[in-house]
Order: C-alpha cells, then sequence, then structure tokens
C-alpha cells in the first residue's frame, strides 16, 4: 500500500464538500433596504403575522407545526398574498431547520431529486434537517410528485408545499394522504389596515415618514382584495411618488394616478354597497344585461367578496327566474361553484356568464309567490292534519291506526296521476302555485290546471 493510499478519503464514511452553490432561502434572514416593501415587511415571528388564526391559534396545527411540535409535510392551499411562503420559511427558522426553496415554474425530477439527496448527506452527516418549499407545487406534474414521496415518507425533507388551486385536484392522491392539507383565508380588511399602519410606521417599511389619508387608506384595502403582497406593492408605489413631493402626504389621487386604477364610489359596508347590489339585482330582474354587466363589474373592481355576488345570482335564479328558465339556477349554482374552487380574477368569468344568463332569461315570481303564500297559511296556522291515507305505515299498529290505508299508488295507471286528496281538509282547493305563460313556464301552465283537475276529481 503506498503512503498516499493511507490517507486516501472513503466517500461511503466522509462528510460531503459543501455544495458550491448553497440553497437560496425564500425570505433572506437579513432583508437589504432596497428590497420591495413587500419583502421587509414580511413577518419574522408567529407574532408579526396577520389573519390565519384558524391555524394559527394555540394548539392549532400551523402553530404545532412552526413549534417544532407536530413535524409533519403539509400543502399550503389558498389564494395569493396570503402568507404561504412567509409560513413556510417560520417552519424552518423556528425549529432551526434548512430551508430550501424551489418553483414548480422551473424546477424538474433533476432538481428535486437533487435537494432530497443533499437533505440526506446534511441529515446523515450533519444530523441537520430540511424543509423543503415547493410553491405552485400544483404546477409540478405526475412525475415529479411522485418523486418526493418516498423523501416525505421517511421524512429526508419536511415538504411544506403551497398553491392557489384545490389539492384534491391537483396534488396526487399518495401526497396528500402523507401531508397535512391547510387551507388559508384571505386577509380581512382589518388585517391588511393593520398591514399597512406597520408599514408605515416601521423602520424597516417606511419609517414613519409618510402619511396617509382615510380616503388613499380605504383605497388601497380594496386594491388589495385581501392579499398583503398586493397592499404593500401599492403603498410602496404611492409611496414613491408621495415621497418627490413637498407635502408627504399619500392621498387618493395619489394612489390612483401610481397604481393606475380608479377608486370606485362604493363603501362595502354603507349606502353605495346596499344601492349597487339593489341596481344588479333590478337590472337582472328587468332583463338588462347590459346595465347588470355594469353593476357586476363595479363591485367586482371595488373588491365585492365574490362569493356573495355569487350568492345573490342562486337566489335571484329561483325569484326572479324560477320554472320560466330551470336551467339559470343551475347556472348559478355553478357559477357560485366556479368560484369557489377558482377563485378571482378568473371566477369573474363565471360570474358574468351566470348574470347574462339570468338578466336574458324568461322571468317569473311565481316560485317565490307560491312559497310565500304557503308560509304565510302555515303561519297563521292553516295546518290540520295530514290525511289518514298518506301516513307512514311502516311501524307496528299503523294499520290498526288506519295510517296507509286506502293509497293509491299514481304509478298503477296509464297517466301517472289519479284522483286523490293530498292536502289537509282545511286547505283542499287552495292554489299557491301559479306558472306564467313566459318561457318554459308556459308548458307548465297548461299542464298544472290539468294535473289539479284530476286530483281533486273534478273532470
Amino acid at each position: 500500500m503506498h503512503q498516499d493510499e493511507l490517507f486516501t478519503v472513503n466517500p461511503d464514511v466522509a462528510p460531503p464538500p459543501e455544495p458550491t452553490e448553497p440553497a437560496q432561502p425564500a425570505v433572506p434572514r437579513s432583508v437589504p433596504a432596497g428590497a420591495p416593501l413587500a419583502v421587509r415587511m414580511r413577518p419574522r415571528t408567529l407574532g408579526e403575522v396577520v389573519g390565519q388564526q384558524h391555524l394559527l391559534g394555540e394548539g392549532a396545527p400551523l402553530r404545532r407545526l412552526v413549534e417544532g411540535a407536530a413535524p409533519a409535510s403539509v400543502l399550503l392551499y389558498g389564494p395569493p398574498g396570503t402568507g404561504k411562503t412567509t409560513l413556510a420559511n417560520l417552519v424552518s427558522t423556528a425549529t432551526g431547520r434548512r430551508f430550501v426553496a424551489l418553483s414548480a415554474l422551473s424546477a424538474g425530477v433533476k432538481e428535486v431529486r437533487g435537494v432530497i439527496e443533499e437533505a440526506r448527506r446534511r441529515r446523515r452527516y450533519n444530523a441537520e434537517n430540511t424543509v423543503l418549499f415547493i410553491d405552485e407545487v400544483h404546477r409540478f406534474s405526475k412525475t415529479q410528485q411522485d418523486a418526493l414521496l418516498g423523501a416525505v415518507e421517511d421524512r429526508t425533507v419536511l415538504l411544506v408545499a403551497a398553491t392557489t388551486e384545490n389539492p384534491s385536484f391537483s396534488v396526487v392522491s399518495p401526497l396528500l394522504s402523507r401531508s397535512l392539507v391547510l387551507q388559508l383565508r384571505p386577509l380581512t380588511d382589518d388585517d391588511v389596515r393593520d398591514l399597512i399602519h406597520r408599514a408605515l410606521a416601521e423602520e424597516r417599511g417606511l419609517g414613519g415618514e409618510l402619511e396617509l389619508t382615510a380616503e388613499a387608506e380605504d383605497h388601497l384595502v380594496r386594491l388589495a382584495s385581501g392579499d398583503a403582497r398586493r397592499a404593500l406593492t401599492a403603498l410602496e408605489a404611492a409611496a414613491d411618488a408621495a415621497g418627490a413631493t413637498e407635502h408627504r402626504t399619500i392621498d387618493l389621487g395619489t394612489v390612483e394616478s401610481t397604481v393606475d386604477k380608479a377608486a370606485v364610489r362604493y363603501d362595502r359596508d354603507g349606502d353605495q354597497h346596499y344601492d349597487v347590489i339593489s341596481a344588479f339585482i333590478k337590472s337582472i330582474r328587468g332583463s338588462d344585461v347590459d346595465a347588470a354587466l355594469h353593476y357586476l363589474a363595479r363591485m367586482i373592481e371595488a373588491g365585492e367578496d365574490p362569493r356573495f355576488l355569487a350568492r345573490r345570482l342562486v337566489v335571484h335564479a329561483s325569484e326572479d327566474i324560477g320554472m320560466a328558465d330551470p336551467t339559470a339556477l343551475q347556472s348559478a349554482v355553478a357559477a357560485a361553484h366556479a368560484v369557489q374552487f377558482i377563485g378571482m380574477p378568473e371566477g369573474r368569468l363565471a360570474l358574468a356568464q351566470a348574470t347574462v344568463h339570468l338578466a336574458t332569461a324568461p322571468k317569473s315570481n311565481a316560485v317565490i309567490t307560491a312559497i310565500d303564500s304557503a308560509l304565510a297559511d302555515v303561519r297563521a296556522g292553516r295546518i290540520g292534519t295530514v290525511p289518514p291515507h298518506l301516513r307512514d305505515g311502516h311501524y307496528a299498529g299503523a294499520a290498526k291506526l288506519g295510517n296507509a290505508q286506502g293509497y293509491r299508488y299514481p304509478h298503477d295507471v296509464a297517466e301517472g296521476v289519479l284522483p286523490q286528496q293530498y292536502p289537509p281538509d282545511e286547505l283542499v282547493g287552495e292554489d299557491y302555485y301559479h306558472p306564467t305563460a313566459r318561457g318554459a313556464e308556459r308548458t307548465l301552465a297548461e299542464r298544472v290546471p290539468r294535473l289539479r283537475r284530476t286530483i281533486r276529481g273534478d273532470g
């Protein structure tokens, strides 16, 4: 054996050399002063995080994960700007783990396997654990997601993946079953205001050098629509413009000019909220599709909750259209599901499609008139007893009470309709539903009277 061989490094027992290009953390521990405001204001501790209290309260799953009490891989699912990247970084910072970030937009299977191999070496030789953060994980192919399974299973890496799409549809089942799925919610208006105030006052933000008018603040909150990053980006743009003036005040005009988006005169909690939604519904009821789209656009642009808009469409599909076009309700419900599934801004398309459908559909208020008339009778005490032949006859002793005796089965006759009393005695002959002659209800306007005559034995 040559002397040099005594000093030969055995790769199976020696620690590997440090990588020449260490992974870049998504949230640097030391943020340069020239970094964007949204980066400078990124929370450094759990105490600085706004919103998501359903996940961060005492004993909540994400708090336990950040504090190191529950080392499980997680899928963070929620709209942009709700803190997915920040929370992923806090998981690594608070527990002393190494943090590696990959973007599904640029990383492939090779990069994923490289990170996993490096994590395995570091855990073996340095007892160092790795948090792997993957942004936009829904953009990973099935093969790329499958490449993570083994490392997640044996906890070579603690996976924290972020997605704006429902992981039940965009993440493979084996990865879902190995991860805790946590849904982040859009920030509330109060959350966004708190963030804006903090950015204005803190040294790492704007350092208290500028003032913000109430109107400008309200507009920034509307623009944010629950997105912290959007709020801080708009605030920074307005601050740059205001800082060049002698007044050093961020007013509504400054915000409008810098973010190139005019303020919509709309107060989500005041008169304008009720006025605009009222005009929206009345335009649909009046079949003015263009006016309906205008009011829809005003509410979307002002940051109205799209779920609220979808709910109103569902209500009025029955209230103003009903059986004149039974597919209107299907369209409205589909729009509500689409908004919940894909979020905004794409959800505006489903809302617009349902609005066009409802505004151009034939109208009938026969459904709401029918149920309200029936409710009025019930509330007035016109109830009566259920006719004996309609009562349940499946329990012991029912026959002795006369229950279900004499009931006639409609399918036994060719027409499927036969004479028989259905309402209580007090309500025999009471008509609640009065179909119109509009749209598909025209057929019902002819059919319902014939049904009533047959059922009541009137010929």
